[in-house]
């Protein structure tokens, strides 16, 4: 039997956020999670921001240039084909 276990996020006050902003952002920044509570009641959530990665056009021209050429016509009318809905308006 295996027993999944979800990661429950800390609960600070808006004190110790006020308090203890410095080191709070930096475990936010390392993937922790916070729920904010005032007089008990949650209020906000900090979370970890989720980043973009930048590819240079350069590596993704390269990933692909080994690929076959495609036929944007003969594409659509594989669509078409696929679901009947005419995808290319003439």
């Amino acid at each position: 039997m295996s027993v999944v276990t979800e990661h429950v996020p800390r609960r600070i006050t808006q004190r110790e956020l006020r308090d203890d902003a410095g080191d709070i952002l930096r475990a936010v920044e390392s993937g922790e999670t916070f729920v904010v509570t005032r007089d008990g009641d949650p209020i906000a959530e900090l979370t970890p921001a989720r980043r973009s990665k930048f590819v240079p056009m350069d590596e993704i021209l390269a990933t692909f240039a080994n690929e076959p050429t495609m036929d944007a016509d003969q594409f659509f009318a594989d669509l078409d084909e696929f679901d009947g809905r005419g995808l290319i308006s003439e």
